[in-house]
């Protein structure tokens, strides 16, 4: 039964894949590539293309593609087995593994379907420009935090 309802939280990286997939759908067919548009002080929507991983790391080209494919479907085997494994009373570590999987899975979609992953969210500071990122690269932050949070909390409950 802890098996079934773990994995009822794969739901919710289901709606980060269709959230992150809609969003990027808007960003392509809206958006010119490299344009910005201003949305708000210190939030452009920028249309790029990252052939590397979360926030533009490893982003040179040639290898990389292989390598974050089968880094990327490694991972999200091992959060399926995780969340497969967490207790049902672990309800914040079973949502903080949801989102990293589904971020992951999200990017993955962009990197077979086109080669590359559509970033277009653009926040900067006068001159200072965080590397431009989109949903899913938030669900995968949001949730490693939040992941990092509840098993350092888990570990003092244990000492």
């Amino acid at each position: 039964m802890t098996r079934i309802r773990n994995l009822a939280w794969l739901s919710l990286s289901l709606v980060i894949v269709a959230v992150d997939q809609w969003t990027k759908w808007l960003a392509v067919t809206h958006l010119e590539f490299a344009r910005s548009v201003n949305v708000l002080p210190g939030l452009d929507w920028t249309l790029l293309h990252n052939r590397g991983m979360a926030f533009s790391l490893f982003n040179d080209g040639g290898w990389q593609f292989w390598a974050l494919t089968v880094l990327t479907v490694a991972v999200s085997a091992v959060l399926l087995v995780w969340l497969a494994r967490t207790p049902a009373r672990l309800r914040w570590q079973a949502a903080s593994l949801a989102l990293v999987l589904g971020g992951a899975v999200g990017n993955l979609v962009d990197r077979l379907r086109l080669g590359h992953v559509i970033d277009f969210i653009d926040v900067y500071y006068d001159r200072w420009h965080w590397p431009a990122f989109n949903v899913a690269d938030s669900a995968i932050t949001v949730g490693a935090v939040l992941l990092a949070i509840t098993l350092f909390r888990q570990d003092r409950r244990e000492a």
